[in-house]
């Protein structure tokens, strides 16, 4: 298996002349008050030679970058900044502001539909509204790893302490989001009726190994206390 790590690996053995390369990253952070701070960033590069022969650096011609802060109680985005830091036109940075909309929408259900709503074609950037839709994803997961049953402020290295109630209402953001989530299937009909279920990804089963230790250390770790 190769490792995981190594991200340029993915684009290994491919024999053809590049000609454009994009960039998501999107990171989360805990701020002292117990928020999320969501920062993403998307970049286009041309490689070098592609527009002038006698340029050999590679050219970025777009990069945003977005920050959004979130209430991992409810859920909502309490405060949103675009910054447009390479873009083809001066122009492109009057929709910045246009962006500040995002205060007050839930980055859980139908965000994806709003944030398309709102700032879609003439109404947004395509770039960093495309940005958008790569990041909300990413905020749901990081609120589910270290949000504690109560909302209490909890050290991430800490087990999460959780109820079985509290676990169902966080698979239930799960429904429907994929194939393996469909509101008809094995999973999801567990969740949805209160049933016994496993949720237990093979990534950590592989880790675990890889430390020597059992199974235990993952159910351990989110058993209610």
């Amino acid at each position: 298996m190769r490792d995981d790590t190594d991200l340029d690996g993915d684009f290994d053995g491919i024999d053809a002349q590049p000609l454009h390369d994009r960039i998501y990253r999107v990171q989360a952070y805990r701020n002292e008050d117990g928020t999320l701070l969501l920062r993403g960033a998307v970049r286009d590069r041309k490689p070098g030679g592609l527009f002038f022969p006698q340029d050999d650096q590679p050219l970025t011609v777009h990069h945003m970058v977005v920050d959004v802060v979130i209430d991992p109680v409810t859920f909502a985005i309490t405060s949103a900044r675009v910054v447009m830091e390479t873009h083809p036109h001066d122009v492109c940075r009057v929709i910045e502001p246009h962006y500040e909309r995002l205060v007050g929408l839930s980055i859980a259900r139908g965000f994806s539909a709003r944030v398309r709503e709102l700032f879609g074609g003439p109404r947004g950037c395509s770039h960093t509204t495309a940005l958008l839709l790569a990041m909300g994803p990413v905020a749901v997961q990081s609120i589910f790893s270290t949000q504690p049953a109560d909302g209490a402020a909890q050290p991430v290295a800490e087990p999460r302490r959780m109820t079985d109630e509290h676990r169902a209402r966080a698979m239930t953001f799960n429904i429907n989001t994929c194939h393996v989530w469909a509101e008809d299937g094995e999973m999801a009909t567990a969740v949805l009726n209160g049933e016994p279920h496993e949720f237990f990804p093979l990534w950590a089963k592989r880790r675990l190994a890889e430390l020597g230790l059992d199974d235990d250390a993952w159910h351990n770790r989110f058993t209610a206390g």
